[in-house]
């Protein structure tokens, strides 16, 4: 294993140091309550939001707290979810007196670790509610089930909310609008290799020469299936396949997608399959009108991609192109 590292036992807090080191003026990191919240406090009477997940995937989601976006941010250890207090601590840094949205993704510990934490805030005054993003088509929605896992989605929604947040929604309404995007949103990921967490020191599973895996998700795992290596068309094909068929957008849809590499592709590669993404899926009669390349939710050094698709309306178009200023995404200018 070769990374820049020092103790992989510490790879995570010497990642989020440095993270706040170069942001200074947008983040800041809590280092004995391990949270990353806004520099810049949000004005009172904004809805706060937040959001906490395994380390290993960033940018997500501690490259995304700033204005626009997620006022505190919670990270796990490599690939486990936040601790409960952690998560408390989060929601009373975000608290700006009209509530706290908390973007779940469906994996079982955060769940149940958000739940927890919400017991414990109970008693502090501050109204909560929830969304689960559960946008990965390749596990069947089914009875009995944990579920879809939340992938890509978790960024349209934090960005596409927060921008809601900003505008001056309250607590309802920034979650129904979170709510809306999940509803609305679909992923598939294909992944090219494993991936090598710090303390464990080599892949998890090996991947042979000419196979690859459809249906992974962002924590190492495997896909639902391996199957022999493509070319990039026929790739894109069985990506845009897999969530058209399932999210159904209505025929003209306009779409917002997202291209998302998983840690080790090259940009070059992300762009080169956008192009492919995109030609299939204005032949099904879509419109792309907004589009994000590049790693927002990764996989530690994994080599592969995933395809998120939101079916966009007017509103989530205008939150979409509102102005957001994180240490991973920026643009527009702050009112």
């Amino acid at each position: 294993m070769k990374k820049f590292m020092n103790d992989p036992a510490d790879a995570v807090t010497d990642y989020l140091v440095g993270l706040a080191a170069a942001h200074p003026t947008t983040v800041t990191f809590d280092a004995e309550r391990r949270i990353v919240v806004r520099t810049t406090r949000a004005r009172a009477g904004k809805v706060g939001l937040v959001a906490g997940g395994g380390s290993g995937c960033e940018p997500l989601h501690t490259g995304f707290v700033g204005h626009g976006m997620l006022d505190a941010a919670c990270p796990g250890e490599i690939f486990t979810s936040p601790v409960p207090k952690q998560i408390v601590a989060a929601t009373l840094a975000a608290d700006s007196g009209a509530g706290v949205l908390h973007v779940i993704k469906n994996f079982s510990g955060e769940v149940m670790n958000f739940g927890m934490a919400t017991e414990l805030l109970a008693f502090e005054g501050i109204a909560i509610d929830s969304v689960l993003v559960t946008d990965d088509v390749s596990i069947p929605q089914m009875p009995g089930t944990a579920g879809r896992r939340g992938l890509g989605a978790t960024v349209l929604v934090e960005k596409i909310a927060g921008a809601a947040a900003e505008r001056g929604d309250d607590l309802a309404s920034v979650t129904a609008i979170a709510r809306r995007v999940t509803d609305r949103a679909r992923t598939f990921g294909v992944g090219l290799s494993s991936c090598t967490p710090p303390l464990r020191g080599k892949p998890i599973y090996d991947l042979p020469d000419g196979e690859i895996e459809f249906g992974i998700g962002i924590s190492g795992e495997p896909g639902r299936e391996r199957v022999a290596m493509r070319d990039a068309h026929q790739i894109a094909d069985a990506m845009v396949s897999e969530v058209v068929t399932d999210l159904q957008p209505s025929p003209g849809a306009q779409l917002l997608v997202l291209v998302n590499g998983m840690g080790a592709t090259p940009l070059s590669e992300l762009y080169l399959l956008y192009g492919e993404c995109d030609r299939l899926i204005r032949a099904r009669g879509l419109e792309p009108v907004r589009s994000l390349v590049g790693n927002f939710v990764t996989s530690l050094d994994q080599a592969g991609a995933a395809l998120t698709i939101l079916e966009l309306d007017d509103d989530l178009t205008v939150l979409w192109d509102a102005p957001v200023r994180t240490p991973s995404i920026t643009w527009g200018a702050e009112a």
